[in-house]
């Protein structure tokens, strides 16, 4: 596995197969939640991402990076939004892909996996006590990053 920047966009690639837009799908997106649970698997991705945070000036997300991959990151975001909400934004995502599951189906999924990540034993999905709370259900893109911009500029200045 690798990431490389391509035209400023981060992609994800498996040897030499570009997995970027694979990796988004709501299937592989609820493995992911399942697979993630695994102890070999989160032993795994905890050494890849500590590795890429040491050789890189980054910014990480994931379910359990300011909790268990790097709690003494200089700055701590627990992003969120409303379930709805995001079922709305993968829907129009997905809208453009030949077999786009209905808003319901990605709902249904995206609370299941919530679920799944807020209760497994393994690194569970929570937000860590100095992370700030930016929910993101009411902004748009801009304002989103707005908000996560200002939150970086008043922890680090």
């Amino acid at each position: 596995m690798s990431l490389k920047f391509i035209d400023g966009a981060q992609r994800v690639f498996l040897g030499s197969r570009d997995v970027s837009d694979l990796i988004r799908t709501p299937e592989i997106s609820m493995a992911a939640s399942r697979t993630s649970a695994i102890p070999e698997v989160r032993a795994y991705l905890f050494e890849t991402q500590q590795k890429i945070a040491r050789e890189n000036n980054v910014i990480m997300d994931g379910r359990d990076i300011g909790t268990v991959v790097l709690p003494n990151a200089d700055v701590k975001i627990f992003l969120t939004a409303s379930a709805e909400e995001r079922a709305n934004r993968r829907y129009k995502e997905l809208l453009e892909k030949p077999d786009c599951p209905t808003y319901q189906e990605i709902l249904d999924d995206i609370i299941k996996r919530d679920y799944q990540d807020m209760h497994r034993k393994t690194a569970p999905l929570k937000q860590a006590e100095d992370a700030v709370l930016v929910d993101t259900t009411k902004l748009n893109l801009e304002e989103s990053a707005a908000a996560i911009v200002k939150v970086i500029k008043d922890k680090i200045g």
